[in-house]
C-alpha cells in the first residue's frame, strides 16, 4: 500500500568514458569483447518468463567479421507470437496494480546495472553485432539506454504528480491508466538505446508487451533481456519474440486486446501498419495508440556567414559516424559557393584520415553497414551517381563484402537539387551536397523544405543572427530536431527530445515526458464531499 509521496532520485545524464589508451574502460572493454567471441551463443526467445527454444536456429555473424559466428537465435512462428500475447495478458492485472515505484524500482535497478556490471557485455554486443566503434556503442547501448531508464522514471512521477484543481467542497484527481490490453513494440537494428527503450517505457507505465526486435540486433537484445531480468521485471511484462514482420503483424493486428503500436523502422513498413490497424479498427476494444519514428533524409544547410571549419566537421560527423545508419544522420548539404571549396577541402582531408574495418581495433572510425541487403541497396546507389551526367563523386565510392559489408563513406556533389540521392533516404555513409549561390540563400531554405518527405533533424550552420532567425521560421515544420551551429545527430535524453513529423513519424519525443503520456489512458475523478439533496438552483426562486 503506498505510504507516503515518493520522489524518484533527481537523474543525471550518464557521463560517456572515453576508451583513451590505457584507461581501465578500454581495457575492460576489449576483455568483455574477447569473451563475446570465445563463445558461440545460443539465443532463445522469452515467453511468459521461459526460455523458448525451437531449433530453427539463425546464425549471427559480425557484419564486419563475415567469417566468425557469434551464436544462433531460436526463430518463431505465429504461434509464439500468439503465445506471448496471451502471457501479457496474464501478467497484466499484477503488474498494472503493483505500486508504481516498484515498478520504476525496477527500471531504475535496470540503469545501475547496465551502468555497472553489465556496462561492457552491452557494448561489447552491439559493437559485435552492430558493427559500432566503441564511442558509439558507449554513447548507444550504455549511456542513452541507462538515461532512457532513468528518467523515464523520473517522467513517470511527474506525470502522475500532474493533477486537476479542485473547487470548494470537490476534490478532482486524474488517475494515470495503464492501456486496456498489450502493446506492441518493433525496434530497429541501428541503435540498442532504442531498441531497449520501446518495449520498456509502456511497460513502466503499467502496460504488458511483445517486442520484436530487428535480426540484426538481437545479439544485443539478449543482454537487455538479461538485465531486466536481473533486476525483477516479472514473468510476462515484456515478452521477447524472433520472428520476421508479418508473422508478428498478422497476429498482433487481428487480437482484440491490441491496444498499442510503439515502433521504429522503416516509413513504408510504418504506414503499412497503420493501414493495417485502420482497416481491423472494428476489431479492437479501444483504438490503439500508434507512435513511430521512421525514416529521415536529414540536412545541413550553411549560410554564407557560416564558418568553414565548423561545417566541415559536422559533415564528416553526422553524415558518417556508425556509417551513416542513423535515422539522424546528415544525408544532404546545401553550401554556398563562396564556401565550398574551403569546406570541400577540409571535408576531404577528414575522410582521408578516416580508418576503416574491425570494432575490435579502436582506431577504426568506420566500421561495415549492417547487412548484405543493406550494402547492396547502398552500392546501386553509389554506382547510379558514378555513371550519372548530374553527379560526381568527389570522395570515396569503393565498397566491398569479402570479409564485412564495407563501404568507404562517399561524397557526391550534384547539379540539380532534385537528384535521386537528394531526395530518397540511403541509410549507409553517402552524403550529397549541392552547392547554392549566396544572393539564393533564401530560395535555397524554400526548396530545401520541399525537396523530401521527410522532417525529422536538420542543421543550419550561420553566424549572421538575422539569417538564423529567418532559416529557424523557414524551416519551423522541415525538422523535428533542428540544430543551430551544431551537426544533426546526438540527441540527449532530456536535452534533445528526439522525433519528426511528415513521413518522418508521430513526433512523440523519445526522451521526454511526451512519449510515455502516450501509454496511459487517463481518468478524471470528482468526489463531491457534500452532494446536494435538491434539483432546485436558487434562481429558481420567486421574487419578493
Amino acid at each position: 500500500m503506498l505510504t507516503g509521496f515518493f520522489s524518484v532520485p533527481q537523474p543525471q545524464n550518464e557521463p560517456v568514458l572515453s576508451y583513451a589508451p590505457g584507461s581501465a574502460e578500454r581495457t575492460a572493454l576489449k576483455a568483455a569483447l574477447k569473451a563475446a567471441k570465445s563463445v558461440v551463443a545460443d539465443i532463445p526467445m522469452y515467453i511468459g518468463g521461459n526460455e523458448v527454444r525451437t531449433g530453427n536456429l539463425v546464425a549471427i555473424h559480425p557484419p564486419h567479421e563475415r567469417a566468425h559466428t557469434l551464436g544462433h537465435y531460436h526463430r518463431g512462428n505465429s504461434q509464439h507470437v500468439a503465445q506471448a500475447i496471451d502471457a501479457a495478458l496474464a501478467a497484466k492485472p499484477a503488474w498494472e496494480e503493483m505500486p508504481w515505484e516498484h515498478r520504476a524500482t525496477i527500471f531504475l535497478k535496470a540503469a545501475d546495472l547496465l551502468a555497472g556490471p553489465y556496462r561492457y557485455a552491452i557494448n561489447a554486443a552491439t559493437m559485435l553485432g552492430q558493427s559500432k566503434n566503441a564511442y558509439q556503442a558507449e554513447i548507444d547501448s550504455a549511456c542513452e539506454l541507462i538515461d532512457f531508464l532513468r528518467y523515464n522514471a523520473y517522467f513517470m512521477q511527474q506525470i502522475y504528480a500532474n493533477q486537476p484543481a479542485s473547487s470548494k467542497g470537490v476534490w478532482n484527481r486524474m488517475e494515470y491508466r495503464p492501456l486496456e490490453g498489450f502493446v506492441l513494440a518493433i525496434t530497429p537494428f541501428n541503435f540498442t538505446a532504442i531498441a531497449g527503450n520501446l518495449p520498456t517505457s509502456p511497460a513502466l507505465m503499467g502496460n504488458t508487451v511483445v517486442w520484436k526486435p530487428a535480426e540484426t540486433q538481437i545479439y544485443s537484445a539478449n543482454i537487455i533481456m538479461a538485465v531486466l531480468r536481473e533486476a525483477g521485471l516479472p514473468n510476462g511484462v515484456i515478452n521477447l519474440v524472433y520472428t520476421d514482420g508479418p508473422t508478428v503483424g498478422n497476429t498482433v493486428f487481428a487480437h482484440p486486446d491490441f491496444a498499442g503500436i510503439h515502433f521504429t523502422g522503416s516509413t513504408g513498413t510504418f504506414q503499412y501498419m497503420w493501414k493495417t490497424i485502420g482497416s481491423n479498427i472494428a476489431t479492437y476494444k479501444t483504438y490503439p495508440r500508434i507512435v513511430g519514428e521512421t525514416g529521415g533524409k536529414d540536412f545541413v544547410v550553411a549560410h554564407p556567414s557560416a564558418k568553414p571549419e565548423f561545417v566541415a566537421t559536422a559533415l564528416s560527423r553526422g553524415a558518417f559516424e556508425y556509417q551513416g545508419q542513423k535515422c539522424s544522420a546528415a544525408s544532404r548539404a546545401y553550401i554556398p559557393k563562396s564556401l565550398w571549396m574551403e569546406v570541400r577541402e577540409l571535408l576531404t582531408e577528414d575522410l582521408m584520415e578516416f580508418k576503416m574495418g574491425t570494432v575490435e581495433d579502436f582506431g577504426n572510425f568506420i566500421n561495415a553497414v549492417i547487412d548484405e541487403k543493406s550494402f547492396d541497396k547502398i552500392a546501386q546507389y553509389i554506382e547510379a551517381a558514378r555513371n550519372h551526367p548530374d553527379a560526381e563523386i568527389i570522395a570515396g565510392g569503393n565498397y566491398s563484402k569479402t570479409e564485412g559489408f564495407f563501404i568507404e563513406p562517399t561524397v557526391i556533389l550534384v547539379k540539380d537539387p532534385n537528384y535521386i540521392t537528394m531526395c530518397e533516404e540511403i541509410f549507409g555513409p553517402v552524403l550529397t551536397v549541392y552547392v547554392y549561390n549566396d544572393h539564393q540563400f533564401e530560395e535555397t531554405l524554400d526548396l530545401l523544405n520541399k525537396t523530401s518527405p521527410y522532417a525529422l533533424t536538420g542543421a543550419l550552420f550561420a553566424q549572421d543572427r538575422q539569417a538564423i532567425a529567418m532559416a529557424a521560421h523557414k524551416l519551423r515544420h522541415a525538422a523535428g530536431n533542428f540544430y543551430i551551429n551544431d551537426k544533426p545527430t546526438g540527441a540527449v535524453v532530456n536535452q534533445q527530445p528526439f522525433g519528426g513529423g511528415r513521413a518522418s513519424g508521430t513526433n512523440d519525443k523519445a526522451g521526454s515526458y511526451l512519449n510515455l503520456i502516450r501509454w496511459v489512458s487517463a481518468r478524471s475523478i470528482k468526489e463531491n464531499f457534500v452532494p446536494p439533496a435538491s434539483y432546485k438552483y436558487p434562481f429558481l426562486s420567486s421574487e419578493e
